[in-house]
């Protein structure tokens, strides 16, 4: 069984699902998407994404017209295997077609970019073996780039605040919970891990926190302290 939070930005809320390996992702196409394909590598007992990833995974799917192999979609921040401000730590982002052919992964390719749904696909050149595409949201807290993470402070909901809430329970600056909600237990959290390191402790997750705590945690492995 899993836990699936989903983030709605329409109605900025936090949906949860109580769902079994072999049950339909929420929202998605069909039976395009179960919770073992988009759990991919990840142990985790608890997902989350949003309904634009899914809706962007839809029209995806339905322009492709068969089934997509998915290699990496959801992991956590502390399991590792990707970059350190990873969309797939967010729950926006898959890996596809590790095991088909050139001409294959191309047409998935296509389908991907047709669609215009994806904030990014990558380019085949990049990816020689798969096809990559993500669904990420909100302005990158580091300027210059059109990847990373947002600014988030106290009030946000989203699923970025749950990769906060996750690397700094990692950490052991426990948030209290894990529900992508930034309260006040979530900016004391920040607030100690900011004065720890030395930077600004103004409660606020910006570009400086974001790299910081996002090189600490990254494939750390399951600690004490982390929550589900």
């Amino acid at each position: 069984m899993a836990k699936i939070f989903v983030y709605d930005a329409y109605t900025n809320r936090m949906l949860t699902y109580n769902l079994t390996e072999n049950d339909v992702m929420p929202y998605a196409y069909g039976t395009s998407l179960r919770v073992k394909e988009f759990r991919g590598s990840s142990n985790s007992s608890v997902l989350w994404t949003t309904t634009a990833a899914m809706e962007a995974w839809n029209l995806t799917r339905r322009s492709y017209g068969k089934g997509i192999y998915v290699g990496y979609a959801f992991k956590r921040i502390w399991e590792g295997g990707h970059g350190t401000r990873s969309q797939h730590y967010a729950g926006v982002a898959f890996d596809v077609g590790q095991n088909t052919t050139a001409a294959a992964r191309r047409q998935i390719w296509n389908a991907a970019s047709k669609t215009g749904a994806w904030g990014y696909v990558e380019p085949l050149s990049m990816t020689p073996t798969w096809v990559h595409f993500d669904r990420r949201y909100g302005v990158p807290a580091c300027r210059g780039t059109t990847a990373g993470y947002p600014t988030l402070r106290r009030g946000c909901t989203n699923t970025y605040v749950l990769i906060l809430q996750d690397a700094l329970n990692a950490l052991g600056y426990v948030c209290g919970s894990l529900d992508g909600k930034f309260g006040a237990r979530t900016e004391n959290a920040l607030k100690a891990y900011q004065k720890r390191v030395g930077l600004t402790n103004d409660g606020v997750c910006g570009c400086n926190t974001w790299k910081k705590l996002s090189a600490a945690v990254v494939g750390i492995g399951r600690t004490k302290t982390v929550l589900d």
